[in-house]
């Protein structure tokens, strides 16, 4: 029963974390941490359950099984345990950074921040306030609130990916790999409804009138570039699923006409649902986006290439990839293409905010200016006139630097790092019929994507851009590395 909840939870996260507005408001994201949470306390309780079971029937278990025990997800104990303590070390660096210190430790440790403080303090005194640099404490972060914030973000999304990994349904046959229909349909369900608001002329954004700002289709995302980043991982994982499916696979060693005959409905549906999607992001206008999709569609043509017959890419994804954008060349692309003549002005933009933000990262190379500070530090460094504020660096790397510095930085790459060579590992062990490996290769062509996307994009940031993310690579990374099974036909 634990677990029936669980997977409705993690249902309705998957629904509402896109459909809110992409979570980016407070209530939202705050939402989604709680609705986290619940399941993170719903799988301790449930973890106790199956404990004190466990022990209790430990004596009938004893040589029941024979055979040896087959892994069912690719992370062992030690693996865990390794993530595990570097994402503790990142947090603890955050919470290092929200409490006060001595002057003198931050004069040591961010001789910037040092500087600013004390000028700070020196301007205030005017105001009676008298603040002693020498006596006085303060924390590394700028403002510890809103690093208070994205503690918790990050604090929760780390919970739900260690949830993940470790989370064994209790039925059989059953785990998160049968919630990628449920984002499938979400993604469908975000390109349709942007492209009636788009081309009807309505221009809405749920119950706001987004008439000043829809030039594209943002589905219920406010920018186009997060509806992008969302479609980005959408897509790839949904052409591994279309390839997982064993009536997809029934006629793909024979003639085009028996291959048609051999597709099922449901399945014929997935592969229109994918082109309305392509559609969607074609649409949007995004053009780091819609460079992220050609690049991913060149990973899973090459990946998803037929093992049986010496051809250096898949037909079947460059069919696919072709129709949608014969459709959009149909419908007319001209808005599109006109974005892209303008992409020397906007490089030259953002490589000047890249510019300033790496400064920061200079000055703050050892802890950072605070995790959710760039805000409030990025006018000091601005070298251009604006009207209003950035509220991000058009590069999630190079902020998350800029905030967190070296020592946050490291542990997140050793992280991600020692995911994609396990994820790679994992995908390679895989034989050549074994169907599950093409939802392995599709995550990690989305994951990739919108990494590849965030380069110069804000993405990672968009909470629910974020736990898709999170979820993806918890799917690549509990597929089975072998199973005791036969490959034949």
């Amino acid at each position: 029963m634990i677990n029936y909840f669980i997977k409705f939870i993690l249902i309705l996260l998957l629904i509402f974390t896109p459909i809110a507005f992409g979570s980016m408001e407070i209530w939202a994201f705050s939402l989604m941490e709680l609705g986290i949470l619940l399941i993170i306390i719903l799988w301790a309780i449930q973890s106790i359950i199956a404990r004190k079971s466990a022990i209790r029937n430990l004596q009938f278990s004893i040589g029941l099984n024979s055979e040896p025990q087959t892994p069912n997800s690719l992370f062992s104990t030690l693996n865990s345990k390794f993530i595990l303590s570097l994402l503790i070390l990142f947090l603890c660096l955050i919470l290092l950074q929200m409490i006060p210190l001595p002057s003198g430790m931050i004069k040591i440790i961010s001789p910037k921040t040092f500087e600013l403080r004390s000028t700070l303090s020196f301007e205030l005194s005017a105001l009676s306030f008298q603040l002693s640099s020498k006596n006085s404490s303060f924390p590394v972060s700028f403002v510890p609130f809103l690093t208070r914030i994205e503690f918790f973000k990050w604090l929760t999304l780390s919970g739900l990916f260690l949830f993940l990994l470790n989370w064994k349904p209790s039925n059989r046959g059953s785990d998160i790999r049968h919630l990628i229909p449920v984002i499938m349909l979400v993604g469908i369900a975000e390109s349709l409804y942007g492209m009636f608001e788009f081309f009807s002329g309505h221009r809405y954004i749920l119950h706001i009138d987004g008439s000043s700002l829809i030039s594209s289709v943002t589905g219920t995302f406010i920018n186009r570039n997060y509806f992008a980043g969302y479609l980005l991982m959408v897509i790839p994982l949904s052409i591994g699923y279309l390839f997982s499916r064993e009536s997809f696979q029934m006629g793909r060693f024979s003639g085009w006409r028996n291959r048609l005959t051999s597709l099922d409905g449901k399945t014929a549906l997935i592969a229109f649902g994918i082109i309305l999607m392509i559609l969607a992001l074609l649409f949007s206008a995004s053009r780091m986006g819609i460079s992220g999709l050609v690049l991913s569609f060149s990973l899973t043509s090459f990946l998803f290439r037929d093992p049986r017959r010496e051809r250096r890419f898949s037909r079947t994804t460059v069919l696919i990839f072709g129709l949608a954008v014969l459709w959009a060349v149909w419908i007319g692309l001209d808005a599109v293409i006109s974005r892209f003549f303008s992409v020397s002005e906007s490089f030259g933009d953002r490589w000047t905010i890249w510019v300033n933000t790496f400064q920061i990262f200079k000055d703050f190379r050892l802890f950072g200016s605070g995790l959710g500070t760039f805000v409030q530090v990025f006018p000091m460094y601005r070298s251009f006139h604006i009207l209003g504020l950035y509220t991000h660096a058009e590069n999630d790397f190079l902020q998350l630097a800029s905030e967190v510095g070296l020592i946050g930085i490291g542990p997140l790459l050793f992280v991600f790092a020692f995911l994609f060579f396990r994820a790679v590992l994992a995908i390679r062990s895989f034989h050549s019929r074994d169907l599950k490996k093409y939802i392995g290769m599709g995550g990690l062509v989305g994951v990739l994507a919108l990494v590849f996307h965030s380069i110069v994009e804000r993405n990672i940031q968009v909470p629910a851009n974020a736990f898709l993310f999170t979820f993806i690579w918890a799917v690549v990374l509990k597929i089975p590395s072998y199973e005791k099974k036969s490959f034949s036909h």
